[in-house]
């Protein structure tokens, strides 16, 4: 079982920045690659960012060069930074732990940029 707590969402002017964290928690070791997923209303949940346990990072096209995934294997947190945030990045962002048989999911962090 592992557990997820995301932290760091809130409300931004546009142009701004902000840093989500993920901390995870029981058995962090099953865990081979953490992602960051978004939603926003009347959308499906759609892949933002990924990191393997190895390091190797990938994004989607709309958050390329803007967002930043990077982790911390020794405290098992894993961080999203968004800069240049623009209106259509408005979503509640999700971390996923990919693990086998069943992956985890956190509650989920609201993020508001104003235009």
């Amino acid at each position: 079982q592992v557990q997820l707590v995301e932290s760091g969402g809130g409300s931004v002017q546009a142009g701004g920045s902000l840093r989500l964290s993920c901390a995870a928690s029981g058995s962090t070791s099953a865990i081979d690659a953490m992602n960051w997923y978004r939603q926003a209303p009347g959308h499906e949940r759609g892949l933002v960012a990924g990191i393997t346990k190895g390091g190797s990072t990938n994004y989607a096209p709309s958050v390329k060069d803007r967002f930043t995934i990077s982790r911390d294997n020794y405290k098992s947190i894993v961080y999203l930074q968004m800069n240049s945030l623009k209106p259509e990045d408005t979503a509640t962002y999700y971390c996923n732990a990919h693990m086998s048989p069943v992956g985890a999911w956190g509650q989920g962090t609201l993020v508001i940029v104003l235009s």
